[in-house]
């Protein structure tokens, strides 16, 4: 590997860089908790060659925001849960936006107020 390609990986978010200690550090949480949201599925590591597990700064991000419900007092299965979905609805609103995009019928194209709801009687109030 080259260091042009090793400098490379620093900006990629998929890249598995961190440790399990170094990831806890990061989120100030323990490694047994990152244990738990692999178990719950919410984040796949990736193992070195050793078999230690690998965390990237996607997987860091995710983990940080169940940890925000778990210190809440939501339970780690449920805000694994409502994480998972949290990342599904942004998947398909950014799949609704380019699709509006393609067929040229975006948000704000003068054709309505945007609710949805236009009045029916075309009088003024």
């Amino acid at each position: 590997m080259t260091a042009e390609n090793s400098l490379g990986r620093l900006d990629d978010d998929d890249y598995p860089a961190y440790t399990m200690g170094r990831a806890a550090e990061m989120l100030g949480t323990t490694p047994g908790f990152l244990r738990a949201i692999g178990e719950a599925r919410l984040i796949t590591p990736l193992r070195s060659e050793g078999g230690h597990r690998r965390y990237s700064r996607y997987q860091l991000r995710i983990a940080a925001r169940a940890r925000e419900l778990v210190d809440q007092g939501t339970p780690i299965e449920s805000a694994c849960r409502i994480v998972i979905l949290e990342d599904q609805l942004e998947e398909a609103q950014r799949i609704n936006a380019e699709y509006r995009r393609a067929a040229g019928t975006g948000k704000g194209n003068g054709t309505g107020n945007g609710s949805g709801t236009e009045s029916q009687t075309g009088s003024e109030d």
